[in-house]
């Protein structure tokens, strides 16, 4: 799971550059709120969950780890769409898409730091049974 977080977070980080590349191209910069969420959500903080997964594997074993796994890998392209739709075509029925998506990743991210404190333990590293 840990290695599967990273290598969604690098597709975020390439969806999000590219989008940003546009948005400097033709100096239209009105998906400026999907660019840093995917930079945000996606990149920053899948590839940080995806570390400390790998770093301290009874966080990644955890029911509490694969809920997070799957409710930020399914509440934040949700979110991310939406919010494209809403500003592309300027219909504000996407907002509760994006909603919905957003509560999705915040309840899947409230797992994730649950997991932290309830899991996360001084000498538990990989590193420290080496």
């Amino acid at each position: 799971m840990a290695i599967k977080l990273i290598k969604i977070s690098a597709i975020y980080f390439l969806i999000a550059i590219i989008l940003g590349l546009i948005m400097s191209i033709t100096h239209n910069y009105s998906f400026t709120p999907v660019h840093v969420h995917m930079n945000l959500l996606g990149w920053t903080s899948l590839t940080l969950a995806g570390i400390l997964y790998h770093q301290f594997p009874q966080l990644e074993i955890s029911l509490a780890g694969k809920i997070h796994f799957w409710l930020h890998n399914i509440g934040l392209p949700i979110m991310m769409i939406s919010l494209f739709l809403l500003i592309l075509l300027e219909n504000e029925s996407f907002g509760l898409g994006a909603a919905i998506g957003s509560i999705i990743t915040v309840i899947g991210i409230m797992f994730f730091v649950w997991n932290i404190f309830i899991n996360l333990k001084k000498s538990s590293s990989v590193n420290n049974h080496q």
